[in-house]
């Protein structure tokens, strides 16, 4: 039935959603799901995505605030088709006003039991109303209870409820797609709305988004960043929006990695849970893994180039097996930036400074650690392709028979001279065969 009634009013209207965020903090990341929601379903069905600023609060609203909130769409792609600014739309707010208190919908009247000051106050029909939400399903409220509510704190100062319903009203918002915490705001919504001969929108509320720690998420939340400290941090803005579609939404199979036109292509409000979906920085940095997996060889360089350093990076941009070996263990590109910071890959441009006594692999001894390298020297010294395959063809039958940690763990050490590491093949190519050569020469001088 609800399918039937979303295809009815698909055809017989164009669906225009929108996204309205305060300027008054950075983007938060429960937000950027709601305007992914907007952004998907209006794109599922050729409709439009208004952006609007609602910057009535004059003492927190900041322009760069402001200026932040659309950098970040931006940069998530998540485009508009319109664009509007509360502060701008002063005259329509005043002229709706005269409209209710001249039809008698709206008076004024007093602040407050023993207030002196005067607002503009909606006369509730003190009705129930009962709307059918895409999510929560069939919603009643008695809106008795609410009284004569503020609709503006005088002609030139209208209040959320007011300018929210004229804005949408105006735009001709078909889609109010918004988190469950405004599911409160509704009633009053729909009687100003209806005061005012706009069609009723429909309406779908999200599920809140939970911390993992319990509760809603919310700014303070240490797990979680503004969208900038995420790009910052070298998160793809493809893997945040695949991580966030999928908390409280899913395609209705077993998929996890949906590009932004698939997840068009997917995407429907019936699959929206209405229970709240807890947010899991795990899954996330899982999911940019993936995305960075995906990346072809010019892709990976130019993310790379952002978070090493020029010298760094001018000694292994031609070569594509060190740039993915550096990134084969990161979830983010940040961690490249800690790594190099910490000396993680100061072998790759200088040979390394270790104990010799690291070479020697646990129930090993000095005489095998050395039988072992002399064996690596010679057979280095022999082949002339000198790749990650063939250096690895060459010693892994000897490895093998030898006990591969006995071999492999002192010839590792040669190169890298860290405890952890890419593995001796990868790094040889990286390095070259003469460096190869020499830093196990090295090894051997040290434990003889």
């Amino acid at each position: 039935m609800k399918n039937n009634m979303l295809n009815n009013l698909d055809k017989k209207q164009n669906v225009v959603t929108r996204f309205a965020p305060s300027p008054t903090g950075v983007l938060h990341i429960g937000s950027v799901r709601t305007a992914l929601f907007n952004y998907l379903y209006a794109k599922k069905h050729g409709g439009k995505l208004i952006l609007r600023i609602e910057d009535t609060d004059k003492e927190r609203s900041k322009k760069e605030h402001e200026d932040g909130l659309i950098a970040s769409l931006a940069w998530l792609g998540l485009s508009h088709d319109e664009f509007y600014r509360q502060s701008e739309r002063t005259d329509l707010y005043k002229e709706k006003l005269v409209e209710l208190i001249s039809n008698g919908a709206a008076y004024e009247g007093e602040e407050s039991k023993g207030g002196e000051g005067k607002v503009i106050r909606f006369k509730n029909p003190n009705k129930k109303v009962t709307f059918q939400d895409e999510v929560v399903g069939e919603v009643t409220f008695d809106t008795t209870e609410l009284g004569d509510f503020v609709i503006a704190r005088d002609m030139n100062s209208p209040v959320y409820h007011f300018v929210v319903v004229v804005d949408d009203g105006e735009i001709g918002v078909t889609h109010v797609i918004r988190g469950q915490d405004h599911i409160s705001n509704t009633p009053r919504q729909i009687l100003i709305l209806e005061a005012l001969g706009y069609k009723n929108p429909v309406y779908a509320h999200l599920p809140l988004i939970m911390s993992p720690t319990g509760g809603k998420l919310s700014k303070r939340d240490p797990e979680v960043m503004s969208v900038m400290e995420y790009k910052e941090k070298g998160y793809l803005k493809e893997s945040l929006l695949n991580f966030l579609a999928f908390i409280g939404w899913n395609p209705g199979d077993d998929k996890e990695i949906l590009s932004v036109d698939e997840m068009i292509q997917e995407f429907s409000l019936d699959r929206v849970q209405k229970g709240g979906a807890s947010f899991n920085s795990a899954k996330l940095k899982w999911i940019n893994k993936q995305y960075i997996n995906k990346m072809n060889f010019p892709e990976l360089k130019e993310k790379v180039s952002e978070f090493i350093t020029n010298d760094l990076f001018e000694k292994i941009k031609d070569s594509e097996k060190a740039i993915r070996m550096i990134t084969e263990r990161i979830e983010y590109f940040g961690e490249l930036t800690e790594q190099e910071n910490s000396g993680d890959f100061t072998y790759l441009t200088a040979n390394p400074n270790y104990d010799a006594e690291k070479l020697i692999m646990k129930k090993s001894n000095k005489e095998e650690a050395v039988r072992h390298l002399k064996y690596i020297e010679a057979t280095l010294e022999k082949i002339e392709v000198f790749d990650a395959v063939h250096v690895k063809d060459s010693l892994w039958e000897y490895a093998t028979e030898e006990g591969r940690g006995n071999v492999l763990w002192p010839f590792r050490l040669s190169l890298s001279g860290k405890d952890r590491s890419p593995d001796p093949f990868d790094i040889s190519e990286v390095i070259g065969k003469e460096s190869t050569i020499d830093r196990v020469q090295t090894a051997i001088k040290m434990l003889q």
